[in-house]
């Protein structure tokens, strides 16, 4: 789409590059950005030019830079560090999203994180592998999990003048056994419901719940939980919806039998 609104482009190449003026956006992929018209946005500020590592692999984790494409972090999970079991999830979280492999190699792992749609892959993805955001603004960096940092569909807990930088995945998470399921109404259609579920080395679990509620539900236990804990849990979580492509109850109800089946794979 023409955003006809625009009359400036730069790219950044440092952080003071990233002060934007009125009117300006920060734009990496811009799948987004550019597939609706934008009438406030005067200007685009490319994250690009910032020179971000894709990937970086580290003794306590996974480093995913902002910018790095969905189709780049899809290619790691093929030569992932074999310890890092739940790096299988990768491609399952992506083609949980409704997109082509067109869109795959343009738009960001950053910027489906912050654009916090309930349906966002690759929240699923952070938030199923306890992923911390890196944040970046000119009053001073921070750190927030992924799952906190959206706050509803299509908002987050970004501050005027952030910028997300990186997502960590701690190496705990990642040596996890992990599994996906996704459900839509239609074979092609968006995600009604994405859950996930993990053991942890230590024999802790953790469930999660996207896609169905507006914003990611974590469920933690000390163990892996029997099927009547698991189900009073994934049904008494808040925030369930009902849009054209599904109601509150038929979310609530796939997301119990999904969580199900995973808790049994799991154990």
């Amino acid at each position: 789409m023409d955003i006809t609104t625009v009359r400036a482009f730069r790219l950044a190449h440092t952080r003071d590059d990233l002060v934007l003026a009125p009117g300006e956006v920060v734009i990496a992929g811009g799948t987004w950005l550019m597939s609706e018209p934008q009438p406030a946005v005067t200007g685009f500020v490319d994250l690009t030019g910032m020179g971000w590592p894709d990937i970086e692999v580290a003794a306590d984790g996974l480093r995913i830079g902002a910018t790095c494409t969905i189709a780049r972090l899809v290619a790691f999970a093929a030569e992932a560090p074999i310890e890092w079991t739940a790096a299988s999830l990768i491609p399952d979280a992506a083609n949980a999203l409704l997109a082509s492999f067109k869109i795959w190699n343009t738009a960001t792992v950053g910027g489906n994180v912050c654009r916090a749609f309930a349906a966002g892959a690759m929240v699923s993805l952070c938030v199923a592998l306890d992923g911390v955001a890196e944040i970046w603004s000119g009053a001073g960096d921070r750190e927030l999990p992924v799952a906190e940092l959206v706050t509803g569909n299509g908002t987050t807990a970004l501050a005027p003048g952030e910028v997300l930088r990186s997502i960590r995945l701690p190496a705990a998470a990642l040596r996890s056994r992990a599994a996906l399921r996704k459900i839509a109404l239609a074979e092609h259609g968006r995600s009604g419901a994405v859950v996930t579920g993990r053991v942890d080395p230590d024999g802790t679990s953790v469930f999660t719940v996207t896609a169905a509620t507006w914003r990611p539900t974590v469920l933690r236990f000390p163990a892996v939980p029997d099927a009547a804990v698991l189900a009073a849990a994934v049904h008494g979580a808040a925030g369930y919806y009902t849009d054209p492509l599904g109601s509150a109850d038929w979310r609530r109800g796939v997301s119990a039998v999904l969580a199900e089946e995973i808790r049994r794979e799991l154990t």
